[in-house]
């Protein structure tokens, strides 16, 4: 189903998983603080039978070793830029919180490389997230992310606290976009979240209303882990969205300029 192994990506040596069936390209993106692994459980298991799924783990993230430098999503796209010309081919990326971000960031830098966007619970800057009580450093839920971090990572359960001080440095002070940042990527992009998603609904409204190309879901009964919350459903309107038209047809276009194709009821 997919090879699995260590590359080296912009000379970091990097963990991927490559996807081996047939069918257009789809890479999974992870969030911060986690690794590819959950992406391609929930999500990934279901796209494999039309689509060749991949994904990576970011430097610092799962199976990869971390560096002294600080993280930067600038960064973070660099990397990923690296691992789609790695595979030569273009892709449609999913990527959830900073996936999501990165993916976005990708689109815009390198749109060859790029076909569609899923971005799930992404963000343009940190104004756009909910108040909500910031990542422990310390105490049982530490512990347990911890003891996970360790589990997978090269550097060990003690470099924990190091990444998880990097992560809530950069969550903090990046991205810095704008909405009208986003009017320059033509892709089609879903933009989607929880119904109590830790990113302001009227922030992903925003990005949704912004993208020229944009459609928007926003998941009934989810939390920012939607993907984990609601993985079949989640699946189905990305599975829908890939393989539907770039420009969707409707019955009452409002913000979507097409005619009219059948009038109420019809």
């Amino acid at each position: 189903m997919a090879r699995v192994g260590t590359i080296a990506l912009r000379g970091h040596p990097t963990w991927v998983s490559v996807g081996r069936t047939r069918g257009p390209d789809v890479v999974l993106l992870h969030g911060g603080l986690s690794s590819s692994g959950g992406m391609l459980r929930r999500i990934g298991g279901r796209l494999r039978d039309r689509y060749r799924v991949s994904a990576f783990d970011r430097r610092g993230h799962g199976r990869t070793a971390d560096t002294p430098a600080p993280f930067h999503y600038e960064a973070m796209a660099d990397e990923t830029v690296a691992f789609l010309e790695y595979l030569g081919r273009r892709a449609d990326l999913v990527g959830h919180s900073d996936g999501g971000i990165i993916a976005l960031l990708v689109a815009r830098a390198r749109p060859d490389l790029v076909r569609r966007l899923v971005v799930v619970g992404g963000n343009l800057h940190p104004r756009g997230l909910e108040d909500v009580a910031p990542f422990p450093l310390r105490g049982p839920v530490f512990e347990g992310w911890a003891a996970r971090f360790g589990e997978l990572s090269p550097d060990g359960p003690t470099h924990a606290r190091t990444v998880a001080r990097k992560s809530l440095r950069l969550f903090a002070s990046e991205p810095d976009l704008r909405a009208g940042d986003l009017r320059a990527i033509g892709h089609p992009t879903l933009i989607m979240g929880g119904d109590d998603d830790s990113t302001r609904l009227e922030h992903l409204v925003a990005m949704y209303r912004a993208l020229p190309r944009g459609q928007l879901a926003i998941v009934p009964g989810a939390s920012h882990a939607v993907l984990s919350e609601r993985p079949a459903l989640c699946a189905t309107l990305i599975r829908e969205f890939l393989a539907g038209p770039v420009v969707p047809v409707t019955r009452q276009p409002v913000r979507r300029a097409l005619p009219r194709v059948a009038g109420p009821g019809q």
